[in-house]
């Protein structure tokens, strides 16, 4: 019991040493200034964005929601009818693939025209 609190104690001490000794930082105005997805912070802020940005952002929101849908399909196979389950994920993929056929053929997922 004394070793594991001693290790326990000791591994995160040492790392915090290291992690004050190893790194050499230099601060430059890049660094210091705040990411802002390619849009100058210093500027106005009522420019407009582009469209196409909004959508693809809307789209990647949109499927990984559905993908989030499908986490539990694993332990949902062991309910007492997993063809009930295997049903509504294969729909679940098929909506999905349907809809990711229909922006690419739109040209929803093209960032530049």
């Amino acid at each position: 019991m004394l070793m594991t609190v001693l290790l326990v104690t000791l591994i995160p001490l040492i790392l915090l040493l290291i992690s004050f000794w190893m790194p050499q930082t230099y601060p430059d105005t890049e660094k210091l200034s705040p990411y802002e997805c390619g849009f100058d912070p210093l500027g106005t802020a009522r420019l407009p964005f582009s469209m196409r940005f909004f959508l693809v952002a809307i789209l990647f929101l949109l499927f990984d929601l559905e993908i989030a849908l499908l986490l539990p399909t694993p332990w949902a196979i062991n309910n007492a009818n997993p063809n009930n389950t295997s049903t509504w994920a294969t729909t679940i993929i098929i909506l999905l693939t349907l809809g990711l056929i229909y922006e690419w053929v739109q040209g929803g997922l093209e960032w530049a025209e």
